[in-house]
């Protein structure tokens, strides 16, 4: 029987890459993400994969992406928490807006995905979810405290739904270190951007996310990777 995997952030980066991979793995992928144009472009070159818009800072919309694909699949088999903006600045810099964007989408986007995912894994009495953290859990850098702060709470949700949930429900944390994206280029201070084009300059492909993803869901269901991260073998 076909599993199937929800992917959040799906229309670039990691959450293409994953999505690619999974499709060539056998699963069938719902790729979700704002930008349906790259979507419809990922479906259109890759079998196995169907796409619906989708903005994960709106609940009632994550809730029908999910339910969408219950109602058209029976049961849903893993889902992918990728989304993720990453405008970093100093503090100082006062950019209040950009911080609540990272909020929204980082922390209450991973949020609402449990939300909507959970009453159905729970009655299905199985489930995978996967939560696209970052290096940036781990560590705190100069103008990254609050992207830090998310990921770190996403890392601190993930967690506690692994220890709240019943075991045949696995939970994974993977942390990406620097990996070749377009998330650098949400930054809008100058002086952080320059700092990041530095920081960046030694990067893995999004591949080798999709990669540990794949490997994490391909487990037996006894066997639970908990967390993992992946990073550029420069990257210290």
């Amino acid at each position: 029987m076909t599993k199937i995997a929800l992917i959040t952030g799906a229309s670039s980066g990691i959450g293409e890459a994953t999505a690619r991979r999974l499709a060539a793995d056998g699963w069938h992928v719902v790729a979700g993400a704002r930008r349906e144009d790259r979507l419809a472009e990922l479906s259109a070159s890759t079998g196995g994969i169907e796409f619906h818009r989708l903005d994960v800072t709106d609940r009632a919309d994550v809730a029908e992406f999910v339910d969408r694909a219950v109602r058209d699949h029976g049961e849903i088999d893993a889902f992918i928490a990728n989304a993720g903006v990453m405008p970093l600045s100093r503090l100082d810099a006062g950019l209040v807006e950009e911080w609540d964007r990272m909020i929204d989408v980082n922390v209450r986007g991973l949020l609402h995905g449990i939300a909507a995912a959970l009453p159905h894994f729970t009655r299905q009495r199985r489930g995978h979810f996967v939560t696209v953290a970052s290096i940036g859990a781990h560590q705190v850098t100069p103008t990254a405290a609050v992207y830090c702060g998310t990921k770190y709470a996403a890392w601190a949700i993930t967690e506690g739904l692994r220890q709240e949930c019943d075991p045949s429900i696995r939970v994974t944390t993977v942390s990406p270190g620097v990996v070749t994206s377009e998330l650098a280029d949400t930054i809008s201070d100058p002086e952080t951007r320059e700092v990041m084009r530095i920081y960046r300059k030694d990067a893995i492909e999004p591949k080798a996310i999709g990669d540990a993803i794949a490997y994490a869901l391909d487990q037996p269901a006894d066997v639970d990777v908990t967390e993992m991260i992946v990073r550029p073998a420069r990257q210290r």
